[in-house]
């Protein structure tokens, strides 16, 4: 049997989420539901090993292109839906990927929709993880526009987070940081963090 490369093997999976990976968070038996999921660059591999595996997003070809990487699975598994209006049954995830999507959002209410769409597809005790544009260490060469929409040197126009709203939110949420907030600055141009956190089983007052 030839042996895969590790193109083969793990796709362009985003190094967080393959470091997730690595810490034993994401297990075999899991169920997992991709928002946002593109062309299902970071479900190679988990379909690969069997994993039962959702995922939305507004792309129908894209979509399309995740039921194709799936045939062994239910086309109802994968659906042309926004984040915040997914149809899916509340609490059928033990891990929600949101990778690259919430920057999307249009102002505070978009995104706070979007969060609660998220958060109500993870069952309690469950792995949440986002990578998301935010303003953190790009303070001076970003340019607001108009609440949390910013632009950034690399010319894109963006809802863009700080630390102190994803620990409120993770707040807010019920959940707690399971990592502490992370940060790449990419050549003064953007900047993206990653936010983990599980969903405690019980909401904070």
């Amino acid at each position: 049997m030839p042996t895969l490369t590790l193109q083969e093997q793990f796709g362009q999976i985003d190094i967080y989420l393959f470091d997730q990976l690595l810490k034993g968070r994401i297990a075999p038996g899991m169920r997992i539901l991709d928002s946002g999921c593109g062309g299902g660059r970071n479900l190679v591999y988990l379909l690969r090993e069997g994993y039962e595996v959702y995922a939305s997003d507004l792309d129908a070809h894209a979509v399309a292109s995740v039921r194709a990487l799936a045939p062994g699975l239910p086309d109802t598994n994968f659906r042309v839906e926004a984040t915040e209006d997914m149809s899916f049954e509340d609490g059928c995830a033990d891990v929600v990927i949101s990778n690259t999507v919430l920057h999307f959002a249009r102002d505070d209410a978009h995104f706070e929709a979007m969060l609660r769409g998220l958060w109500r597809v993870l069952k309690p005790g469950g792995l949440f993880f986002a990578r998301l544009g935010s303003t953190i260490g790009m303070e001076n060469q970003v340019r607001r526009i108009e609440g949390r929409r910013y632009w950034s040197p690399d010319g894109s126009e963006r809802y863009l987070v700080d630390a102190a709203l994803l620990v409120a939110h993770t707040e807010k949420l019920g959940g707690e940081l399971l990592d502490p907030i992370k940060t790449t600055v990419v050549d003064k141009q953007r900047s993206m963090t990653t936010w983990v956190m599980r969903k405690l089983d019980t909401v904070r007052r």
